[in-house]
């Protein structure tokens, strides 16, 4: 059976951006319209997270000094020195925690639910109000610690201070791609950067201590002459496993 024409029209815009979208590493370093940045940001945040905590903050740098800062704590790759601005991918459970009373405000708001529906959404937000406050124990980091030495599956657990730590990371990290294909789709090319000091970076932003930074994203537009690798990956085969 054929996939109805809006099903089809969507795929193929998703797989021209997809294939716009790359990690680039020389932009021009023209300013970028304000409205263009913000609705990438917005639609990043429409990206999913755990429990919907939404458990992290992007960070819009644009004034130029704390930008040349946070370049150099990129160790002034050439991304970090070329892009047009910086956003930097925050995350933490205090985030967390924030976004849980916002949740539970709006809940308790008019917000034309129906009386099951917030009673299951008032449910919900509870379980994971007790999750932040209970999960980032240290009794729990020896738990998923002797966990780990039996299957590592477990070093992932969101719970102890690193377990917590790496689960609002990855929440950050699912927006973050979002942000980079919403660039992709508003005409802008990005770069993901890992290589960065984050002490320095938190600095640079008051960032409070607990506070992870999993990614450092450049954003502007593809210099004419960048330098665009042909993509390579592994064999579908290779990739995906079928059970």
């Amino acid at each position: 059976m054929s996939k109805p024409s809006s099903d089809a029209a969507r795929w193929g815009h998703f797989q021209a951006l997809n294939e716009h979208r790359r990690a680039v590493r020389d932009f021009d370093g023209a300013p970028l319209d304000d409205a263009d940045v913000r609705a990438v940001l917005e639609a990043a945040l429409l990206a999913p997270s755990s429990g919907n905590l939404q458990p992290y903050e992007l960070h819009w740098l644009r004034d130029e000094a704390v930008k040349r800062r946070v370049a150099e704590a990129c160790n002034t790759q050439r991304a970090a020195r070329t892009a047009s601005t910086l956003v930097v991918v925050a995350a933490s459970r205090r985030i967390g925690q924030r976004t849980a009373a916002s949740w539970w405000a709006h809940l308790d708001a008019p917000s034309g639910l129906d009386a099951r529906s917030r009673a299951w959404h008032q449910a919900e937000a509870r379980k994971f109000a007790r999750f932040l406050r209970f999960a980032p124990l240290l009794v729990w980091t020896p738990v998923r610690m002797l966990l780990s030495l039996f299957d590592p599956v477990y070093s992932l657990l969101p719970i102890g201070t690193s377990g917590m730590r790496h689960w609002a990371a990855r929440s950050g990290i699912y927006a973050a791609q979002t942000l980079m294909l919403a660039a992709s789709a508003r005409g802008l090319d990005s770069c993901p950067m890992e290589g960065f000091d984050a002490g320095r970076v938190a600095r640079a932003l008051g960032l409070p201590r607990g506070t992870v930074i999993p990614l450092v994203i450049a954003l502007g537009r593809r210099r004419p002459d960048a330098r665009i690798e042909p993509r390579w990956r592994r064999p579908v085969a290779d990739t995906i496993v079928e059970h």
